[in-house]
């Protein structure tokens, strides 16, 4: 299926497949034996990361195309399953679920409250959601940047409002792709995180980092049933693809950089070599002017 832009495909690269694979990451560890529904489920990747632990695994999307590349793609996984409709007007029928996804869902759409009272209404009792928006401020204000996809992007006080409205429990967590070195114990468990960051006049902060780029919102109708999720999740692929893709153009940058500079070099001497040949040729036009030009005698020729 092509990236136009709109939908993700597994076969983007860097940021982008971190940020998107990251969040059914995160939630695959969470849906272990439930009824899934993935709402907007685009091409059926995040659908087909879940479905192997999950008990069943609905994914719903407004584009015939996508959802018939999905069920030509991912149609093996014997419990999985795509349907086309509106993520604005989802009526789920006597079907009830344990786990709703709706990941970069809601900037797509203008009926916001529609798409969120649909996925509250979807969800068994005890059941939970997790919806992720971009942040406004981050993502678009401070950047400069605007996606031609998106109709209403929210700030962190809207997103909080509206999912309020059909969640009595919101809990709000943020994702945002960093570069961090990384100390992880190898024999006692890892219970417990710790982050610290150098700001550019060298003061060390503890507990501090950069305002997320998106939000992820976990919401149920009661404390207990919000999942349990940990304070820090971190995600990498076994090639460091974002990462070796760095170093890959450091090396071309520091490559270019040797080739500038040895060019510099050469265009230098040639510069030199053109200043004396300019030099030489001045100084031959005016030996030949001073053996062609007349002479004149005050008293005649001696």
């Amino acid at each position: 299926m092509p990236f136009t832009g709109e939908r993700f495909t597994p076969e983007c690269v860097r940021e982008i497949w971190y940020e998107h694979v990251h969040r059914y990451a995160l939630a695959r560890t969470i849906a272990a034996g439930k009824r899934v529904l993935d709402i907007a489920c685009g091409e059926g990747y995040g659908s087909a990361i879940v479905a192997p632990v999950a008990r069943s695994v609905v994914g719903v999307d407004v584009s015939a195309e996508a959802i018939g590349h999905a069920r030509s793609r991912y149609g093996l996984l014997p419990n999985l399953s795509f349907r086309e409709g509106d993520a604005t007007c989802f009526d789920a029928g006597d079907d009830r679920f344990d786990l709703a996804l709706s990941f970069e869902t809601l900037e797509h759409v203008e009926a916001q409250d529609a798409l969120v009272g649909g996925i509250a209404a979807s969800l068994a009792e005890g059941g939970c959601a997790l919806i992720s928006s971009p942040d406004k401020a981050v993502y678009s204000d401070a950047t400069g940047y605007q996606n031609e996809f998106h109709v209403r992007e929210l700030y962190r006080d809207e997103l909080i409002a509206l999912l309020s409205r059909h969640f009595r429990q919101v809990r709000l967590y943020g994702h945002r792709l960093f570069f961090h070195s990384t100390i992880w114990s190898l024999e006692a468990p890892r219970q417990t995180a710790m982050m610290q960051t150098m700001q550019a006049d060298g003061r060390y902060e503890l507990d501090a980092c950069a305002p997320p780029m998106y939000f992820i919102a976990a919401c149920a109708q009661r404390e207990g049933d919000l999942p349990n999720l940990p304070g820090v999740a971190l995600f990498a692929d076994a090639a460091e693809s974002v990462y070796d893709d760095y170093r890959q153009e450091t090396r071309r940058n520091m490559n270019a950089r040797v080739v500038l500079a040895e060019q510099e070099q050469a265009l230098a001497a040639l510069r030199s070599e053109l200043a004396e040949a300019r030099t030489r040729i001045q100084t031959l036009e005016t030996a030949a002017a001073t053996r062609t030009s007349p002479r004149f005698w005050p008293f005649g020729r001696p």
